[in-house]
């Protein structure tokens, strides 16, 4: 089969459907949630029926999410600690909440992330036209 046998597909843009996803909304209309729940990624779009199904966000969202809150906390528990010594129980008590309370917000917003990603690059699935 030659490169013109091949049917062209349509771009889909990357930038767009991140932001979307970002927002736990769906990466082709950008109206519909994403998720029905916390992490539950729904079957298809209530507003445009567009099918993910195919996502496989699978532990991607949740090393995305330990990478970026290490990246923040532990420079910021040491700054801190140099800055101010702040007594051992408070800093822990802080920083724990602190890392936990971010956890909980990035992941859902990461995981829309993942599986807009896989749709705009027609990854599992995504790029069939069935």
């Amino acid at each position: 089969m030659t490169d013109q046998a091949l049917p062209m597909e349509e771009e889909r843009p990357v930038g767009q459907a991140l932001r979307r996803g970002w927002r736990c909304r769906c990466p082709n209309c950008g109206s519909g949630p994403m998720l029905r729940g916390y992490l539950t990624v729904r079957d298809s779009c209530p507003v445009c029926n567009e099918d993910l199904s195919h996502h496989r966000a699978d532990d991607g969202p949740a090393y995305l999410t330990i990478l970026i809150v290490g990246h923040l906390m532990a420079p910021m528990i040491l700054w801190v600690f140099t800055t101010y010594r702040p007594d051992p129980w408070v800093l822990a008590s802080v920083f724990s909440v602190g890392t936990v309370a971010l956890s909980l917000f990035l992941l859902p917003r990461l995981k829309g992330a993942v599986v807009a990603m896989q749709w705009a690059k027609r990854m599992h699935g995504f790029g069939n036209n069935a």
